[in-house]
């Protein structure tokens, strides 16, 4: 049968393994909505997400991806069909995250080619194609939320690449809006502030001053968790927020106001 609005909903976590796009996995799942979660290389801890989802009381499966890799995904696309298949015997699914990325923290002045194309593949690239290879297997009625950046808003030092890929992202956003509201997708996009993962190195989690300075400069007086995305991102999933649509959500805390 295919997935309809009756049966369970399934949401597509990329780079869910870890950080922030664990987090969010485990708060969808909270919510009653099984997860399939991408991985780029530590099967072992994609793994590990999957059993905390399967301990919810909901189904999940872990897939390997590197968005980088433009190419691989068709053949991705045909492992979510084949999953879909398998595992819920649907031919669709409700709801993509775009979250996968890498952070690298350098100067615009000694910004290298090489990682600013390494930027473009992941945060721009990587979620342009893959919502496109995607998008026959994603239901009409359902949700796409990409991952933006506090840093598309305000400029802090050596992330003139990284930001300006952000920038892009949500952009884009809106034009999926438009283009996929015919089908009733809404698209919206999470601006995270400085999070405590291990994210670019773990600068903010374990640098005790950079996270003093974060806290000193958000008014709610602390750097984020990621506890504090997570439900962020799976607040969108729900019915309660179908007519949010084309939207920047910015969850920093009250970051450089």
């Amino acid at each position: 049968m295919t997935s309809t609005a009756s049966s369970t909903p399934i949401a597509l976590v990329t780079g869910g393994s870890r950080g922030l796009g664990r987090n969010a996995a485990l708060q969808i799942a909270r919510q009653g909505i099984d997860v399939i979660l991408t991985y780029r290389s530590r099967a072992d801890e994609a793994q590990a997400v999957v059993a905390e989802i399967e301990g919810l009381g909901r189904r999940a499966v872990a897939l390997p991806l590197d968005v980088a890799r433009s190419g691989t995904f068709a053949a991705f696309a045909a492992q979510v069909r084949e999953a879909l298949a398998r595992v819920w015997s649907a031919e669709r699914f409700d709801f993509l995250v775009n979250n996968a990325g890498i952070g690298i923290h350098a100067p615009f002045a000694e910004t290298t080619e090489a990682q600013f194309d390494e930027l473009v593949a992941v945060h721009l690239k990587g979620p342009f194609f893959l919502t496109q290879a995607l998008l026959p297997l994603l239901r009409d009625g359902g949700r796409i939320v990409n991952l933006s950046s506090g840093l598309a808003r305000f400029a802090l030092p050596g992330y003139a690449a990284y930001a300006a890929m952000k920038g892009g992202v949500e952009v884009l956003t809106r034009y999926l809006a438009k283009e996929l509201g015919p089908r009733g997708i809404a698209v919206n996009v999470v601006a995270p502030g400085a999070i405590e993962t291990d994210f670019g190195g773990g600068t903010v989690r374990d640098n005790a001053q950079v996270n003093a300075f974060v806290a000193s400069q958000t008014a709610l007086g602390r750097v984020g968790v990621p506890d504090d995305i997570g439900g962020v991102v799976a607040s969108l999933l729900l019915p309660a927020s179908r007519w949010i649509n084309a939207q920047r959500i910015e969850a920093s805390g009250g970051m450089f106001l």
